[in-house]
């Protein structure tokens, strides 16, 4: 059992004027969350689109951004795979489209452990504006990473509302669910807070939410963004009474720092108030779930 500080981004997309001030923006926001103590650092879905204004050429056109974004992603991951090492900590980094070998692109989160390990989430639902504008292809697989601090899932934004998705990675063993999310106006962002909550509480663990803020007018991809970061657990014994563990202010370019204690997870999931996570197959129409791959990150 483990217990550790978290650090959500309310991240802003900012336009870069060259890939050192990424580097450099970057480094300055994972070394203050180390700096207050953080062992995991989550950044938002797309946060990475703010690479495309690197190519003032192809920043205003929807898929050129994407192209290169894409092309950046093996010096964007090799950065953070320093960084990680550098401080200690495990990151999630904004995710991206990256390019494969089918020619589609698709929405990746990779997460990096300190111990120069890294492994990937794609996302599996696509949302509408993913489909009919972006032409983003969902994943295949669906992932639990075993670390130091526990085993983690990620659900990015849109995933994060299909229940039996995270249901999946609560039967491999995770004890946090990541959500990083992009949403450009209030109401997508309740919905993936409302989702985030919801998947706490339905999988009595924690679920930590990190999206995109502020106006970005010059990118097609990511020109509003909207959201707060929070940390989330269930709403029983041991946890606030809301399960809000901590919240930031809507819009505010920041780190929201949560503790999470995987214990409380092991003792609500063995005698809470209620049993949620052990009930869960009792519900009518309970069915089969994904199959879910276990990463080794330790």
């Amino acid at each position: 059992m483990v217990s550790f500080t978290v650090a959500a981004a309310q991240y802003p997309i900012d336009r870069l004027e060259s890939w050192e001030a990424y580097a450099a923006k970057l480094t300055r926001w994972v070394e203050e969350a180390a700096a207050a103590g953080a062992s995991l650092a989550v950044f938002p879905e797309y946060g990475a689109m703010e690479l495309a204004s690197l190519d003032p050429e192809t920043m205003g056109d929807l898929a050129g951004s994407i192209e290169t974004v894409s092309a950046l992603l093996p010096r964007v991951d090799a950065l953070h795979g320093q960084l990680a090492a550098r401080t200690g900590m495990h990151i999630l980094a904004a995710s991206a489209p990256r390019k494969d070998a089918d020619g589609r692109f698709r929405n990746a989160a990779r997460l990096f452990a300190p111990n120069g390990k890294a492994s990937v989430q794609d996302k599996l639902v696509m949302t509408r504006f993913e489909r009919e504008e972006w032409d983003i292809a969902p994943g295949a697989s669906l992932r639990v990473f075993d670390t130091a601090l526990g085993r983690l899932a990620v659900s990015i934004c849109y995933d994060s509302e299909f229940p039996l998705l995270a249901r999946a990675c609560v039967e491999a063993g995770a004890e946090v669910l990541l959500v990083p999310s992009c949403t450009d106006t209030l109401h997508g962002y309740w919905r993936v807070r409302i989702g985030a909550q919801a998947r706490a509480l339905e999988g009595q663990c924690y679920a930590v939410h990190s999206p995109t803020v502020g106006d970005a007018a010059w990118s097609p991809a990511v020109d509003e963004n909207r959201g707060a970061a929070g940390v989330y657990g269930p709403p029983d014994r041991g946890m606030p009474e809301d399960g809000v563990v901590a919240l930031g202010v809507e819009g505010a370019a920041q780190w929201v720092f949560g503790e999470v204690d995987t214990a409380r997870v092991a003792d609500l999931r063995a005698d809470g108030g209620v049993l949620n996570a052990r009930h869960w197959a009792e519900q009518p129409g309970a069915v089969a779930l994904p199959a879910v791959e276990v990463v080794d990150l330790r």
